[in-house]
């Protein structure tokens, strides 16, 4: 399936020619399929826009959405999209000229944000809530221009975890970014393929491929971060145990309703002695003292 004397798209050549990143390069490819196929995100003929930050992650989703759909494994369109928000320093020329060069079909958008943020927070608060709804907002807008059907972002395992635990932390909900959903108008779905994989993956690949990395200045500078302090604590928890994100992480694809305490999940109140009850028949739990 890599064999490096195909003629490959231009965003995938000057690869390395490592086994090392060989193996890396297959597996992202493996884990965006999966991420696809278990959540049904391809309706053929589709049109795509995704979302193309300059980030590592953003990177590393447009390069695998093009892998795949070069090798007629997702039969889609793809439109990579960069929102210029107006930040102070900005490269703007970067997305763009990097773009023209990878033949990628594009739309590069400027929609200053930026100044309505830094408006409407306080200083020293944290930006991420309303520069998201902002992005967001101004995303689903050239979808629609553009004939999309989805709105294609770069949010990985690690993100998603890091949200479970912020919610579960600070927002008192068990609650994450599922891979699909849709938006709330119901015209347009919200996609994150890079759902499996890991963050560290991410970085890798497009360090590797020397891709232009822009970084965000405006929330990344700011000290104190929710998910900042998140991530520090799932690297402790890592460090003593490795493969303790994966771990987590599955555990958000196997969850039990009749062992947690949502009276809207489960009806709690129905339950009788003498049957058996409806839940976990199969799978019973492995803490038995806990029940």
């Amino acid at each position: 399936m890599f064999d490096e004397s195909e003629d490959l798209p231009p965003i995938l050549r000057g690869a390395p020619d490592t086994t090392e990143f060989k193996k890396l390069r297959k597996r992202l490819v493996r884990e965006v399929r999966e991420a696809i196929e278990t959540y049904g995100m391809i309706e053929r003929g589709a049109r795509w826009l995704v979302c193309l930050s300059g980030g590592k992650d953003s990177y590393t989703l447009l390069a695998v959405l093009t892998e795949l759909k070069w090798r007629g494994l997702l039969p889609v369109d793809l439109l990579a999209c960069n929102l210029d928000q107006g930040q102070p320093g900005f490269p703007a020329t970067v997305l763009p000229e990097f773009l023209t060069r990878m033949q990628i079909p594009h739309r590069i958008e400027y929609a200053d944000t930026y100044s309505i943020v830094v408006d409407k927070i306080p200083q020293g608060r944290t930006y991420c809530s309303l520069c998201s709804r902002l992005r967001r907002g101004n995303l689903y807008r050239i979808a629609r221009e553009e004939g999309c059907s989805a709105v294609v972002l770069g949010h990985h395992r690690d993100d998603i975890l890091e949200t479970f635990f912020m919610n579960l932390f600070h927002g008192g909900r068990l609650a994450t970014m599922p891979p699909k959903l849709v938006n709330e108008d119901g015209d347009l779905f919200v996609y994150r393929p890079l759902a499996f994989v890991a963050e560290a993956d991410c970085e890798r690949f497009a360090r590797d491929m020397a891709y232009p990395i822009i970084p965000c200045d405006l929330c990344g500078s700011q000290e104190g971060l929710q998910r900042q302090q998140v991530k520090q604590i799932l690297d402790g928890w890592e460090a003593r145990s490795p493969g303790r994100r994966q771990v987590m992480f599955r555990s958000l694809m196997n969850t039990r309703p009749s062992h947690l305490l949502d009276t809207t999940l489960f009806d709690f109140a129905g339950l009788q002695l003498g049957a058996p009850a409806a839940m976990d028949r199969e799978n019973p739990p492995q803490l038995r003292g806990e029940d």
